[in-house]
């Protein structure tokens, strides 16, 4: 926590209001799993010199609405030829405060992943495929831009981060009546769920809180992940479902980006709510790099309401954005594949309808924070 003066309980109530914020990125086919470089809460980055803060956060979600553009195709569900992913994702996470404005994070991110289709074993059959294993490791840093003791009621943080191509990229599993004569056949797993995505990434964010009222305070900030690396070498095998989608031969690494906004209220000393809304997309160009290969651009817009409990050192989150607008744009290959053939193309994409996010953390600090008696009355108010 921060250092003890008259205004460390102010801090210790933002942090109570925070705890209900993640970064976490919208579940669907197009959007893989991603957090931010430098911590996934306003309160893991609220740090002390010396403070270190540990923790998890776990996200779930099923996808299998489908859509192109923004019109689902419903039959799809109706006729059971739909594709449902089942994502489970960890991220493990450290966080350290090397001042009381700069602070340093590593996330260890660990993935388990189904999917279950028709048209990936031979059309005729549902059968399923997973993955699993450690994801894409990211290391940052970020800094608080004013002074936390004279500015309690509001601050901008900006953050800088790498992410390391750990994760598996090229996972393979078994895909049925796809070989010679119909006999089963190893491949790479779809791009939504292979653990990695093979780049050097980059990330850029920034993120803010301001006190409105007593007890309410507004928060929001995103972050953009830069994948410079166009392809990965992993092939995808949708150019043996047609002719027309050998542009789509091998995996792209695409960009990702998520920004959100909205409010937290403290409904008591250990309890906050939130609400707010997020957006969070795979654009359909990368702003680095080139854009061939296969990938699926989609953007979500989610409302995200959350849940946060916060007593001395712990804290718990939950929050559970739901989507009210889904999109799967043209790609570039769809594009490419329109301008050769004069036939409207536009790929399609599995959205979740919301996505479960907790989360878990603890700091380890020399410094007991405690409410003075005045803020302690206003928040029984």
């Amino acid at each position: 926590m921060l250092a003890i003066s008259k205004k460390a309980p102010i801090y210790f109530f933002i942090i109570i209001c925070m705890t209900g914020y993640q970064t976490y990125a919208q579940g669907c086919v197009a959007i893989r799993h991603f957090s931010s470089c430098v911590g996934s809460s306003l309160e893991e980055n609220l740090l002390q010199a010396g403070d270190l803060q540990v923790g998890m956060n776990y996200r779930y979600f099923k996808s299998f609405r489908h859509f192109r553009g923004t019109t689902e195709e419903a039959d799809r569900v109706t006729n059971n030829t739909e594709v449902i992913n089942h994502s489970n994702a960890w991220d493990f996470f450290l966080t350290y405060g090397m001042t009381d404005r700069w602070y340093a994070s590593m996330t260890l991110p660990t993935v388990i992943n189904s999917r279950s289709s028709l048209y990936e074993h031979g059309r005729e059959e549902r059968h399923s495929t997973y993955s699993r294993g450690l994801a894409d490791i990211r290391l940052g840093v970020g800094y608080w831009l004013l002074n936390l003791e004279s500015n309690p009621n509001g601050n901008v943080a900006v953050g800088l981060g790498i992410k390391l191509p750990t994760g598996n990229y090229n996972a393979s599993d078994i895909f049925y009546n796809v070989g010679p004569e119909g006999s089963p056949e190893v491949r790479p797993v779809d791009q939504s769920i292979q653990p990695g995505d093979g780049g050097f990434g980059i990330t850029v964010d920034a993120q803010f809180y301001k006190k409105l009222v007593t007890k309410l305070f507004a928060y929001g900030g995103g972050f953009y992940l830069l994948n410079p690396r166009e392809t990965n070498g992993t092939r995808t095998f949708r150019e043996t479902l047609s002719p027309l989608l050998a542009n789509e031969a091998i995996m792209a690494v695409p960009d990702q980006y998520s920004v959100r906004t909205g409010l937290s209220y403290a409904i008591s000393e250990v309890v906050s709510s939130s609400l707010g809304a997020r957006f969070d997309c795979v654009p359909v160009k990368d702003l680095i790099g080139g854009n061939n290969g296969f990938r699926r651009p989609g953007n979500v817009l989610s409302i995200d309401p959350g849940i946060g409990f916060m007593k001395n050192n712990f804290s718990l989150n939950l929050n559970l954005p739901i989507a009210v607008r889904r999109e799967r744009p043209q790609s570039v290959t769809d594009k490419q594949t329109e301008a050769q053939t004069g036939t409207p193309r536009a790929g399609d994409a599995a959205f979740a309808d919301y996505v479960l996010n907790f989360g878990i953390t603890y700091r380890f600090s020399n410094n007991k924070i405690k409410l003075d008696p005045e803020l302690q009355e206003g928040l029984k108010n």
